[in-house]
């Protein structure tokens, strides 16, 4: 069933009760309903999605201005959403910690990047091998699965050792954090290609190369994709546990640095900084699987 045909169903389904009678359901008709309350049901249902999570973070910033306008909270654990603002509006004029918040934030970003782009240029390769030989699978497969659940700063202090402080071993990191999510969705992906497919090539005479650009590759983009921004959210909740390796600039060491002298407006508007850059990413990615694959928004 697709996407629209479930949303359909969903909202017949909850536009009057199933276990009604027909009697009961003459009832509840709009005549018996007061004009505010139609009127209400009328926006409700012509709200588009987006207002709705609009109001949700609308309502977490009332309900965070609130704690801090009575003071249930003191303002040195949770800084007002003013406090906030102003300390933005400071570190993007005067810096902190001998850096703008622009350089933090874009070596950050950088770093995040350069990451992402490596884990994808090899993991969906060797996502293919792995689907496509069983030696591979049988090989490859466990060492992933083996290092996957280890958290990254449990191997921090290897990559320290073998790589050193510099810029190398903090992507190194993060590449390791995001290099596992991609391989084991391309693996997926290229399992769950249609046979059909393969054996109508195979008799058409492709190698299997072109049986790999040219059905294979573009039946497993969905799933890469979705490991791509899989692995993109835990790039960047990697970040973090990366600038603490001797690093003068970022977004993580700003909010280590900070949380080290308490100045919480600064750790908060950094945790801000980097929802805002990853949501941003994320939209990305979307509109790009949108772009490139939209038959798997039909499926």
């Amino acid at each position: 069933m697709s996407e629209q045909a479930r949303e359909f169903a969903l909202n017949e389904f909850f536009k009057a009760p199933q276990h009604l009678k027909q009697s009961d359901q003459a009832s509840v008709t709009p005549a018996s309903v007061t004009p505010a309350l139609q009127k209400f049901h009328h926006w409700r249902q012509h709200l588009p999605d987006r207002a709705y999570s609009l109001l949700t973070f609308a309502i977490l910033l009332l309900i965070w201005y609130t704690f801090s306008a009575l003071k249930v909270v003191p303002e040195l654990f949770l800084p007002s959403p003013a406090s906030v603002l102003r300390k933005f509006i400071s570190v993007a004029d005067e810096g902190f910690v001998d850096a703008s918040l622009l350089a933090h934030t874009v070596t950050s970003i950088a770093r995040v990047l350069v990451a992402l782009i490596l884990a994808t240029v090899t993991a969906v390769p060797i996502g293919i091998f792995i689907g496509l030989n069983r030696y591979a699978r049988a090989t490859i497969d466990p060492l992933i699965d083996f290092y996957r659940p280890i958290p990254p700063l449990a191997y921090l202090p290897l990559i320290v050792i073998w790589f050193g402080i510099g810029e190398t071993s903090k992507v190194i990191l993060i590449y390791l954090a995001v290099f596992a999510p991609i391989s084991i969705s391309t693996v997926q992906g290229v399992r769950r290609v249609d046979q059909s497919r393969i054996r109508a090539s195979l008799s058409l005479g492709a190698n299997r190369w072109q049986l790999i650009r040219y059905v294979i590759l573009p039946s497993t983009l969905p799933d890469v994709l979705t490991g791509v921004r899989i692995g993109l959210g835990v790039g960047w909740s990697t970040l973090v546990a990366a600038e603490l390796i001797a690093a003068t600039r970022g977004l993580g060491f700003m909010i280590q640095s900070a949380a080290q002298f308490l100045v919480t407006d600064v750790v908060v508007m950094g945790i801000i900084v980097i929802a805002l850059i990853a949501f941003i990413f994320e939209w990305g990615l979307r509109r790009l699987q949108k772009i490139l694959v939209p038959w798997s928004e039909k499926t």
